[in-house]
């Protein structure tokens, strides 16, 4: 009688363990699938600029300084090879990008130039759309981490190194407080 107790304690162990590794597995893949949902809007931010930069050209010819701070920022998220490099050129993109729409301010033709207005709009919406997947990016980030330090599937999640995914944080330059000037 004793053994069937035993068979059945072990069949249920076995159980848990196969539920808790599958459960995390899911997990770390939705992390994967919402890094994947930034990329994607990201890369329509990339796709948006040179065109934006083209157009702002036309216009600001000798302002070249901050045209190509874009363009390297843009390269340099291209060139990144991990979510966490990703991260810190995606800041220097934001900081590049805003730059850009401030030049916009000296020269009143372009504000009006509806081409400029278009794109303008559309990296809006983009900004906006990146915004929100990173949010759903850090939610599930969260949820991933916790299954993977609390008790008891940590267990399982330590002996299959299972390790604690970044969560996507704002650079220190853009914590900082806003000042609108007019």
């Amino acid at each position: 009688m004793w053994w069937i107790i035993v068979i059945i304690v072990v069949v249920l162990l076995v159980a848990w363990v196969f539920s808790t590794y599958n459960s995390l597995v899911g997990l770390r893949n939705r992390v994967k699938d919402q890094w994947a949902q930034i990329d994607v809007q990201l890369k329509r931010r990339f796709d948006l600029i040179p065109n934006l930069v083209e157009t702002v050209k036309g216009y600001a010819k000798h302002e070249s300084e901050t045209l190509e701070a874009v363009i390297q920022a843009r390269n340099t998220y291209v060139s990144a090879t991990t979510p966490e490099a990703q991260m810190k050129a995606d800041g220097d993109l934001e900081k590049a990008i805003s730059k850009l729409f401030a030049l916009t301010e000296s020269y009143p033709d372009l504000k009006a130039n509806t081409n400029f207005q278009h794109l303008q709009q559309e990296l809006t919406e983009t900004e906006s759309k990146i915004a929100s997947a990173r949010q759903f990016y850090n939610d599930t980030v969260l949820l991933y981490n916790n299954k993977v330090e609390m008790v008891p599937s940590n267990i399982v999640a330590s002996i299959f190194k299972f390790k604690k995914e970044t969560f996507f944080e704002a650079a220190e330059a853009e914590r900082e407080n806003v000042q609108v000037k007019f």
